[in-house]
């Protein structure tokens, strides 16, 4: 199936591993020019490379080493991209981190730190890109989130930012539907990859995380980082003209909600 990607403009926070790396692959793959960003320069660069390599040429692929915990590392993702492509038609916001433990344990500036790398980047990068994609009459957002901002597990820190992002993309999606902007949250459960906090438990600890697949993946496998971008690349594409507002879960049936 073609997706009507060909020449869109899009940039994947967070991209130089895992999920990121997988949807800007995606994106590549339907024929997207691409912007990828990260504060880790040299795993950007290799992620960069394989994308060029992807796309056939360095010209359709822009790494932008940034901290988007900042305003102005959004900014210059954002001031990049325009000055480079033209213009933003696609916005996937994927970067994010939360740590912490306990309500008792867990410090305001760790909670501050789960804000500031994952919502508020999402924040700054959605209205800087509404704009441009107003001017190219529409675009596509999505929030990558998960099944535990959905429902309760995973670490509370981690369930309240991906809670926020789901609710964040669905009342922008009420708001910007005018504007011919569809924007989804796309839910993931556990999925392995390389480098991914998955990956180290299973080498750290196989037999308990070969309990945690028999009890709890009902496929008994975890998910790939791949699986989660084609789900992105179909919800960008107008082939997903009439989706927005959802939130859609990617997770081998883990989750028990029912919406």
């Amino acid at each position: 199936m073609d997706l009507g990607l060909t020449d869109k403009v899009a940039i994947v926070t967070g991209s130089s591993k895992g999920l990121g790396l997988a949807t800007a692959r995606a994106l590549v793959e339907e024929g997207c020019r691409v912007a990828i960003c990260a504060r880790g320069e040299a795993a950007l660069g290799h992620a960069a490379a394989e994308l060029a390599a992807l796309a056939g040429g360095s010209h359709r692929i822009l790494a932008v080493p940034a901290d988007l915990s900042t305003s102005e590392g959004v900014d210059i993702v954002f001031a990049r991209t325009v000055e480079t492509f033209g213009g933003v038609d696609i916005l996937v916001n994927n970067v994010g981190v939360a740590k912490g433990a306990g309500i008792a344990d867990t410090s305001d500036a760790e909670w501050q730190a789960a804000f500031d790398q994952t919502l508020f980047p999402a924040v700054r990068a959605s209205r800087l890109a509404v704009p441009l994609m107003r001017q190219r009459g529409g675009g596509a957002i999505v929030m990558i989130a998960s099944i535990w901002g959905r429902e309760s597990g995973g670490r509370m820190t981690y369930n309240a930012v991906k809670a926020a992002e789901i609710s964040l993309a669905k009342a922008m999606a009420q708001q910007l539907a005018a504007d011919n902007i569809r924007v989804n949250s796309v839910a993931p459960g556990s999925i392995r990859f390389p480098g991914g906090s998955w990956d180290r438990r299973v080498q750290e600890a196989p037999e308990e995380m070969a309990a945690f697949v028999r009890s709890e993946l009902p496929f008994g496998r975890f998910g790939r980082a791949e699986e989660v971008g084609a789900v992105v690349a179909f919800l960008v594409s107008p082939r997903a003209s009439w989706i927005s507002g959802a939130s859609v879960t990617v997770d081998g049936c883990q989750s028990r909600s029912l919406i």
